[in-house]
């Protein structure tokens, strides 16, 4: 009986130009009521590896788990290796790839994405490849607008830069045809555009979609209560199928 009423263990997976300290809101939250969580870092070298990275956290973890991921971060959790205690899929403005899709080919889907305008110099890799960052004067405006300009500041100067190798790789067979998924984003997102987003969790047959007026990319960051609330339902696997425009946070 203790194991059937247990919480499920919290995975959070960030994204490129982010790092695990964007999820400090939501994790405030979600201890609040009793839910380990772990902010588990994401190397953003290639999906592959990314996933196998998260592969092996998940499973460490005795009990089930909520896995959640922001932007190219849902890449990485459509492809991490469920070990049968996956219990639920949160995507937080992220990237649900079906197989053979990259992050970079669908955030060109649909119009209305500025993100490669603020990109800085690609750095060069020994391998080949590219890192990807955002420039720190574009940073405000394409990645977290409705933050205040000090917290924007400081997530530019702390992002984790993304090889491109990565944000073009090709998905897997993803988890989320096997495992029930959740979707929040922003309507003003600029890096992921809210109707790729909408057509990605229609698609995933998302158990709920909120949209949250204003926001930006980082809504984990700017609505930590609202993120954390999509969670805790995930956690509790919500039989009702539900869309739901308009959430305010």
């Amino acid at each position: 009986m203790e194991n059937a009423t247990r919480k499920p263990t919290v995975v959070l997976v960030h994204g490129a130009f982010a790092e695990s300290a964007s999820w400090n809101g939501v994790i405030v939250e979600l201890q609040k009521r009793g839910y380990v969580t772990i902010a588990t870092p994401n190397p953003l070298r290639s999906v592959e590896g990314d996933a196998a990275t998260v592969s092996r956290v998940v499973a460490a973890i005795d009990g089930p788990v909520v896995l959640v991921g922001h932007s190219y971060g849902g890449q990485v959790i459509s492809n991490v290796k469920d070990s049968g205690n996956i219990k639920a899929l949160v995507y937080v403005a992220a990237f649900a790839p079906d197989e053979g899709e990259s992050g970079a080919a669908l955030a060109g889907k649909y119009p209305g994405s500025t993100l490669e305008q603020a990109l800085a110099q690609p750095i060069p890799l020994e391998d080949g490849d590219v890192d990807l960052w955002i420039r720190h004067d574009k940073f405000h405006a394409q990645f977290a607008a409705d933050m205040s300009g000090s917290e924007a500041a400081l997530m530019a100067a702390t992002q984790r830069h993304a090889a491109g190798g990565a944000l073009n790789g090709p998905s897997g067979e993803p988890l989320w045809k096997a495992v029930p998924s959740y979707f929040i984003y922003g309507d003003a997102d600029v890096c992921l555009p809210p109707q790729g987003l909408g057509w990605m969790a229609d698609r995933a047959d998302s158990r709920k979609t909120v949209v949250i007026p204003g926001a930006s990319h980082v809504v984990m960051a700017s609505n930590p209560l609202a993120v954390a609330n999509l969670i805790d339902e995930a956690a509790q696997s919500a039989d009702v199928l539900m869309h739901i425009e308009g959430i305010q946070p």
